[in-house]
């Protein structure tokens, strides 16, 4: 098994921090939220590509990565870089300890949400994904990282269909971020437009897949957004929600 999951973590390194990696691209999909000297929180590092487009643009970051295996990458990447911290626990509502199903084969997808690994099972375009073995993780609160490191000027989550849980964990409106969607999950990312509600005044906007584009040029109103989640096709699969405060500068 541990084989299996350090092939795909070298597969992941070349698409995600390879030579043909979209990385100038990134870097601008970025750029208006990040600007040099910010703090950035990444929850959900994988194999840090988001971390190292945010050290391009000159932020100070930090890292949340429980799996193990995903972990020592980062350090090998990015942990003799002062201006990174590396945190090796997961994010959730609560302090304390989760079970996390794992995917060996893709420890990408590796989620806290067993509602995830049910909600993906006989769908298209996840038949093959199993998850195939559990392990323990300790999590922290959004909150508690905070008061430890200050406010982050942008924060970006991607865990697989936790988003919403990550976001209960939060009790500050944040400038701007991102959470990962998937058409198997939308009620998540309906859920965190809720909690977001709840935070600030936030618009939104969405980047499909990997494209690194924002779709809309006008950002759009809360309700304009769920009506764009629920109508989009089920072969959409993901994509990262962006949201900023109206008072966002």
């Amino acid at each position: 098994m541990a084989s299996c999951e350090l092939q795909a973590v070298f597969r992941s390194l070349r698409l995600y921090q390879g030579v043909e990696a979209p990385k100038a691209a990134m870097d601008e999909l970025y750029r208006p939220f990040v600007r040099p000297g910010a703090l950035v929180f990444d929850v959900g590092a994988h194999v840090g590509d988001r971390v190292s487009s945010f050290r391009r643009l000159g932020a100070r970051v930090i890292a949340f990565e429980p799996q193990p295996l995903l972990y020592r990458t980062l350090r090998l990447i990015h942990g003799r870089d002062r201006d990174v911290i590396l945190v090796a626990e997961a994010a959730a509502a609560e302090t304390g300890r989760m079970t996390m199903r794992v995917n060996s084969a893709n420890p990408t997808v590796s989620t806290l949400s067993n509602a995830f690994v049910d909600d993906a099972r006989g769908k298209e375009g996840w038949l093959e994904q199993s998850w195939d073995r559990a392990i323990t993780v300790p999590v922290v609160t959004l909150d508690q990282v905070i008061a430890r490191h200050g406010e982050p000027a942008f924060l970006k989550i991607d865990v697989e269909g936790f988003e919403d849980t990550v976001l209960n964990g939060l009790n500050s409106a944040v400038a701007a971020l991102s959470f990962e969607f998937t058409t198997i999950s939308r009620h998540v990312a309906l859920n965190c437009m809720d909690r977001l509600a709840v935070l600030g005044d936030y618009h939104f906007n969405i980047a499909m897949g990997e494209t690194q584009n924002l779709s809309f040029t006008t950002w759009l109103s809360s309700d304009a957004m769920a009506s764009h989640l629920i109508n989009l096709p089920h072969a959409a699969n993901s994509g990262d929600v962006y949201a900023r405060r109206q008072s966002f500068a």
